[in-house]
């Protein structure tokens, strides 16, 4: 009998955060409490930007972007917040980054929570991604259900299941 195997990842669908960020945009520019703070959501590069006249404003229309990051399937755990800032004219920003693959320390994480179910299972760390890798299917099932009922600070993704 060959090996299984799967992927674990923490991708962030960059096309899916410019609709939300388009979606949200248009609900800022709208609505009249952010009108009036003249409040602006945009994508600079693979980072959000919120400016408004102050850091209440900006709170506000980062709740917007969080509720159509949601609604188009982002995980809130993949965003990386900047601490509010003081842009020009006396106005406040803040910029949201993603955290794209998962950090060295939670893959030893992960890599801990799969030698620890006692199954017949190996997890490797290879550059930003884990790789399960194991005899039995059911096996490698039991890793994924273990994993998603684990509090980490990025969200999972199985992919590339490989059967002999």
């Amino acid at each position: 009998m060959s090996e299984n195997s799967f992927d674990i990842v923490s991708k962030v669908d960059l096309q899916e955060v410019r609709n939300a960020v388009a979606q949200a945009a248009k609900e800022v520019a709208n609505r009249f409490d952010l009108k009036k703070a003249s409040a602006d959501v945009r994508m600079e590069g693979e980072e959000i930007v919120v400016e408004a006249a102050d850091e209440f404003n900006v709170q506000q229309a980062l709740e917007v972007v969080q509720s159509k990051l949601v609604r188009r399937g982002i995980d809130l755990k993949s965003t990386r917040p900047n601490k509010v800032e003081d842009s020009k004219g006396g106005r406040a920003r803040q910029k949201l980054g993603f955290q794209q693959g998962i950090p060295t320390e939670t893959a030893k994480r992960i890599v801990a929570e799969i030698k620890g179910l006692k199954n017949k299972v190996q997890g490797s760390i290879q550059g930003d991604t884990v790789r399960v890798t194991g005899k039995k299917r059911d096996d490698l099932q039991t890793v994924i259900v273990h994993l998603k009922a684990l509090e980490l600070d990025v969200p999972l993704t199985f992919t590339n299941y490989r059967s002999p």
